[in-house]
């Protein structure tokens, strides 16, 4: 089927913010070092994300040694120290699951608040090992605050088929589907038959096909829909299963690691097609 590649890694500091592209990063058991500990959440504590709020795919946070500076077009920088000891703890959610996290502070919370529109703050998950247990194919696995499992994997070559299937329609970048882990080589769509990958140091399990939402049809530079609809309508046409309009495979860490982009990409196992098509 082909030599496949680590094309690119992927980090989101802060959940549902622009994303950062490193040469390389630490797999962790619950997911890339330094993917979406950080979260964004309503006076009530519940998660914020581009499905909302367009805006915050214009807000970069850059990591620091004391914490990050969330920068935005316009504006003064922001830095915000990692919360400590002292901080006050909120009681957050993401979807079903309640999350113990520490408040980021009132400085924070204005600068978003101002940015975004509306009123929000900014959590810390401190212990991401122990603050969310969720039970993913019978295992307990520790997870950030993404949105379900630890790392998310895509494949290029079925990027480029969803693209010629959409022309005349503009392409769509890979940088819409959030992935950390984008893998080049191969045929189109094989990764859904991957069961276990061997990338640098890591092991990573593939669990389960990823349902797509409104937020791949959000241009992450421009916090626009540049083709209402796109690319979830053609999706639709040939990757809907039971549990939706399917891109990119979520996984497990099986094994922590150090991951660079241009390491070769092993499947160590295989399996039947983990998705079901809607009749």
């Amino acid at each position: 089927m082909g030599d496949l590649s680590l094309a690119s890694v992927h980090l989101y500091p802060v959940k549902g913010l622009h994303g950062l592209t490193p040469p390389a990063a630490l797999v962790r058991p619950w997911g890339l070092e330094g993917d979406r500990r950080w979260m964004i959440v309503d006076p009530d504590g519940r998660f914020l994300t581009q499905r909302a709020c367009r805006g915050m795919a214009l807000i970069t946070p850059i990591p620091t040694s004391e914490g990050l500076t969330l920068t935005r077009a316009g504006s003064r920088p922001c830095p915000v120290r990692f919360p400590d000891v002292e901080a006050p703890q909120r009681v957050v959610t993401v979807w079903n699951d309640t999350v113990r996290a520490r408040d980021a502070g009132d400085v924070a919370a204005h600068w978003l608040s101002e940015a975004l529109g509306r009123e929000c703050r900014l959590v810390w998950m401190h212990v991401p090992e122990l603050a969310r247990i969720r039970d993913l194919s019978g295992e307990d696995v520790p997870v950030s605050f993404a949105d379900g499992y630890p790392l998310l994997v895509a494949s290029m070559a079925s990027l480029n088929d969803l693209n010629a299937r959409l022309a005349p329609k503009p392409a769509i970048p890979m940088n819409r589907f959030r992935a950390n882990i984008v893998v080049e080589g191969g045929l189109p769509w094989e990764e859904d038959s991957w069961q276990l990958l061997s990338i640098g140091t890591a092991l990573i399990r593939i669990v389960a096909a990823c349902a797509r939402c409104v937020v791949t049809t959000i241009d992450q530079h421009t916090g626009t829909i540049p083709t209402p609809g796109e690319p979830l309508g053609t999706l639709s046409t040939f990757r809907r299963a039971k549990d939706g309009i399917m891109f990119a495979q979520n996984a497990v860490v099986e094994k922590a690691g150090m991951i660079t982009a241009g390491d070769k990409v092993e499947v160590l196992e295989r399996g039947p097609s983990n998705l079901v098509l809607a009749g």
